[in-house]
């Protein structure tokens, strides 16, 4: 039986390259889970032997061939693993499992919802269009449930920035992908309808800037900060006791050959 409970989201931008990023991650921060999104490899590519070295025995993957793809890691053994398609297209952008901590289980939802090209028009540009329809299939799957759902954790590449002080520039990214009122509100209202928690804005004030991906088009990345938040953790009002702190591992975006993500880590005790 485990009191305290770590879990780590980070778009990885490709598993089988940067799986040196992945085996350090394990290493230096020792989650119960790593949830990964965008490994861009079929299941039976993802490298489970490198991973199993490091002490993680469990993983279960929703993997496709060059793109997308999801993945859990994990110490804890997994139950009830769910692969689910939105839109119905059968993109992998969705894993979900159970792992038993502190006498009963928690379910995990790991995401990465589409980027949406980069001409924010339904009607021109078919990426976005299929972008807001998912955000919307996830309303209304978390507000039909909402009522019977507990203990769970919803993490992953949601691809959109809610906030202001979630991207460098409110005024300047009003027409860019990913902070247009349209996703905004789209994500808001999954968040709300839900009964989520947002858990990384419990612990960091809204009115605080905070971001979790920086352009690799920007070679001063560091210096010009011109990030947005584009990776979540939330959590069933249930889990909130037992949050203790968030954080986005930003050095991980400095490391050699990066994802352009950095590491979001929650810790929980439940003791």
């Amino acid at each position: 039986m485990a009191s305290a409970f770590r879990i780590v989201t980070w778009n990885i931008n490709s598993v089988r390259l940067r799986i040196g990023l992945v085996e350090r991650l394990l290493k230096e921060f020792e989650p119960d889970i790593l949830c990964l999104q965008e490994i861009k490899c079929r299941d039976g590519e993802f490298p489970l032997a490198a991973i199993r070295k490091t002490g993680y025995e469990h993983c279960a993957v929703h993997g496709q061939k060059g793109y997308h793809g999801v993945a859990l890691v994990s110490r804890h053994p997994l139950e009830n693993v769910t692969r689910r398609h939105f839109c119905d297209q059968t993109d992998a952008r969705h894993i979900a499992a159970d792992v038993e901590i502190d006498g009963a289980p928690i379910n995990i939802e790991n995401y990465y919802v589409p980027a949406g090209g980069d001409v924010p028009d339904v009607k021109a540009n078919p990426k976005f269009a299929h972008k807001l329809a998912f955000v919307d299939e996830m309303q209304a799957r978390y507000a039909a449930d909402r009522t019977s759902r507990s203990r769970t954790i919803l993490v992953g590449d949601l691809n959109i920035a809610p906030l202001e002080t979630d991207v460098w520039s409110h005024k300047q990214l009003l027409k860019v992908v990913s902070h247009t009122p349209v996703e905004t509100d789209g994500l808001n209202r999954v968040l709300a309808d839900g009964g989520w928690v947002d858990a990384m804005r419990s612990h960091i004030p809204p009115e605080e800037r905070l971001y979790t991906w920086w352009s690799y088009r920007s070679p001063n990345w560091e210096k010009s900060d011109k990030g947005r938040r584009l990776d979540h953790v939330w959590i069933t009002e249930d889990l909130q006791p037992a949050l203790c702190a968030v954080d986005v591992h930003k050095p991980a975006r400095g490391w050699e050959k990066p994802s352009d993500h950095a590491p979001v880590i929650a810790d929980f005790d439940f003791g």
